[in-house]
């Protein structure tokens, strides 16, 4: 995995998600937090971190309908409006919200899907989407008939690959069935490893790609939090588990594990959590979230390092399968994902 020299700094190395054609930049990126979760981001940076983005060869652009609610969308559309061609554009749609920012629940009938996807269109100001995920599977409504839904929007020319979003092998394979997936979206990092419990095995034995999101613990792995109130007020991270008493210190004793070993190999910890996560497999494309631009740059960077054994199972050691203390999501939320 090398870094490749092109007319500009470097080239992005570009990864194959799935079986039916989809390419997309090694690293992408998550958009999420430019509008909502993480604390309040200016417009202005956001627009300015999604064209540097497609600048450094980072493609791959991943928002929901969810985020904002739909303002993420908006912001997205805005910026490619001139620079289609250049971008590989995922949305998801189930995590029904009014605009108000009120959550309806999770939403998988056949003609909510339909309706989602014309919104997101018109959001986007776009003609089609590239990847269209669900993003959290309906316990009320059988996977095949939301997949069927979604395999209608293909055929209509509205999108072009479909994907999963947290969902348990069963479900991957069910859906699969009645059209090929493209990519499966679950957490993937360093402190939350369980998709290599089964997840993983059942999306390659079905040549399906793995998107990796919050591949940075939620920004925890990038060292940048010292202590619960290095958080914003409005910052959800407040909710989740890891953030907070005995949790956060014990996970913050796995991160400085990190930085050491980053700081010896002459990289940042986020450097190094991406790299290790980018060398379990070329099917993995993790999407990292940002609006500070030296970060940015260091992610898109990553790509280009370079891994020994050594130091995969020296990272093995530092942070194995459970290492990280307490639940990803809140306990109420849990019973949604990988579903």
């Amino acid at each position: 995995m090398t870094l490749i020299l092109s007319l500009g700094e470097y080239a992005m190395e570009q990864r194959k998600l799935g079986e039916q054609g989809l390419d997309v930049s090694a690293v992408g990126l998550g958009c999420m937090g430019m509008s909502e979760f993480y604390g309040t981001a200016e417009e202005e940076i956001s627009i300015d971190t999604i064209h540097g983005a497609l600048d450094l060869g980072i493609n791959f652009l991943d928002t929901a309908d969810m985020y904002g609610p739909f303002t993420n969308e908006k912001l997205v559309g805005q910026v490619i409006e001139d620079r289609r061609d250049e971008v590989v554009l995922a949305t998801k749609f189930g995590n029904e919200r009014e605009s108000d920012g009120t959550y309806v629940g999770i939403n998988g009938r056949p003609e909510y899907v339909k309706r989602a996807c014309d919104d997101s269109l018109q959001r986007l100001g776009v003609d089609h989407i590239d990847l269209y995920y669900q993003h959290r599977v309906d316990p009320d409504v059988p996977v095949e008939e939301t997949i069927g839904a979604m395999a209608e929007l293909v055929e209509a020319g509205k999108v072009k690959y479909l994907g999963l979003s947290e969902a348990a092998p069963d479900t991957i394979r069910r859906a699969h069935e009645v059209h090929p997936i493209s990519a499966l979206q679950t957490e993937y990092s360093l402190w939350s490893r369980f998709p290599e419990n089964e997840i993983l095995s059942t999306v390659r034995e079905l040549g399906i790609g793995y998107v990796a999101y919050s591949p940075l613990g939620r920004g925890f792995l990038t060292g940048r939090f010292e202590s619960y109130e290095d958080l914003p007020e409005d910052d959800w991270r407040r909710n989740n588990p890891r953030f907070q008493g005995d949790n956060f210190q014990k996970n913050l004793e796995l991160v400085e594990a990190v930085e050491r070993m980053a700081e010896r190999k002459g990289v940042t910890s986020a450097q190094l959590a991406l790299a290790w996560l980018l060398h379990q497999g070329d099917d993995i494309v993790p999407i990292p979230g940002t609006t500070n631009p030296d970060h940015l740059e260091e992610n898109a960077e990553a790509a280009g390092i370079d891994m020994i054994d050594a130091e995969l199972d020296r990272l093995d050691e530092l942070a194995p399968p459970g290492a990280a203390a307490g639940l990803r999501y809140p306990e109420q939320h849990m019973d949604s994902v990988n579903a």
